[in-house]
């Protein structure tokens, strides 16, 4: 123990002197939480729209107000020109164009049908496929109105009606950041183990000191809780700072389930982030080799966390990544304490795959490590 607390004591000296990294451990994450999560919002808002009007009726105005007051498209253009409209979707200025026939209102009162063009950008794939569909659920809306208004008074032929009523569960405002805030907290958090970690054992490579801790009767394993135990705490500390200062504070995330649950797994989340950091920079003899594979798997860790993509659109193949990536649990873990309120027995079994994680990179890392000692 006597070894170990002289080894803590200087890697924390070790990190505290140098302003740069601590700039990068504390003030980086927050201003990246505080940032990203406004950021990435994949709620479509604001899709530009051109309607082309032939009829210029009481029901195609009334349809052209119901599309500009649901407040998700920006009316670009309305006129009666076709190709104006499209000159403006080649040049990306309109995203949809809605052209609405002549005798729209006539043939719809007189023969109950009339068909609309929908023309979509589709060069943005998501922008197109919730843009047309957003405009589908209000031409539709628009078409239930116009069957209410046509419906005799009641008594006389009576149409039955279903009435549906929404109830939002763990998310009950829909509100996007609180979904997306837990999951950038666990990547920074990931982060700051992977990188720091992998960097401050290389340092000691490049300088030369690792040689002179070789020759001495230090133990390997006081060597490496010397190098997991203080980016532990940092790890533990940043999160502290994100979780309490940046989501309760500016976005209002105030956790459903118990602290201690969350804290628990972090810490068994981080021993196994940290060991990757290890294992990385057991096989790196720079810096540069260090950043260069940790960014490799920190690109695989976000892209196939499930954090932007849900895991179940993934095809069989990204599932097998997905499911063996560290950062999948802990992000769902996250939405599940935060949102859900989760308890320990529903997440019972990501803790087991965490501790098996755990003990296989730190293991991994160790016996590589007397290796290339």
């Amino acid at each position: 123990m006597r070894t170990l607390k002289f080894l803590l004591e200087k890697e924390y000296k070790q990190i505290f002197r140098d302003t740069i990294i601590l700039r990068m451990i504390l003030a980086m994450p927050l201003i990246q939480l505080l940032v990203m999560p406004l950021a990435a919002d994949f709620e479509i808002k604001n899709v530009n729209i051109a309607i082309v009007d032939h009829d210029r009726s009481p029901y195609s105005q009334e349809l052209v107000s119901k599309i500009r007051s649901s407040g998700y498209f920006v009316l670009t253009d309305f006129g009666s020109s076709y190709r104006n409209s499209f000159e403006q979707l080649e040049s990306d200025e309109a995203d949809l164009i809605l052209e609405i026939p002549q005798d729209f209102e006539r043939n719809l009162v007189r023969e109950n049908q009339q068909s609309l063009l929908i023309a979509v950008n589709a060069i943005n794939g998501t922008k197109a496929t919730v843009g047309g569909s957003y405009l589908g659920s209000i031409i539709q809306d628009f078409n239930g109105d116009i069957k209410a208004d046509w419906i005799t008074p009641q008594g006389l032929n009576q149409t039955p009606l279903i009435d549906i009523n929404n109830l939002n569960w763990f998310n009950p405002f829909l509100n996007y950041q609180f979904f997306m805030v837990p999951g950038i907290l666990v990547l920074l958090v990931t982060m700051i183990g992977a990188y720091m970690c992998a960097l401050n054992i290389v340092k000691e490579k490049e300088v030369g000191t690792i040689e002179q801790i070789n020759v001495t009767p230090i133990k390997k394993h006081h060597f490496i809780l010397g190098k997991l135990i203080p980016f532990w705490t940092i790890g533990i500390f940043v999160f502290s700072l994100g979780f309490f200062l940046i989501a309760r504070l500016v976005y209002d995330l105030v956790p459903a389930g118990s602290i201690l649950t969350l804290y628990a797994f972090l810490s068994l989340f981080l021993v196994a982030i940290l060991g990757v950091g290890l294992l990385v920079s057991t096989y790196s003899t720079s810096q540069q080799q260090a950043m260069s594979l940790s960014f490799f798997f920190m690109m695989i860790f976000i892209l196939m966390s499930g954090l932007f993509t849900p895991i179940e659109s993934m095809p069989e193949w990204a599932k097998v990544f997905a499911y063996a990536n560290p950062v999948t649990y802990f992000i769902e873990v996250m939405r599940m304490i935060v949102m859900k309120g989760s308890g320990f027995k529903d997440i019972q079994n990501h803790f087991l795959i965490m501790t098996g994680f755990a003990l296989l990179f730190n293991t991994w890392a160790i016996i590589n490590y007397k290796k290339t000692s």
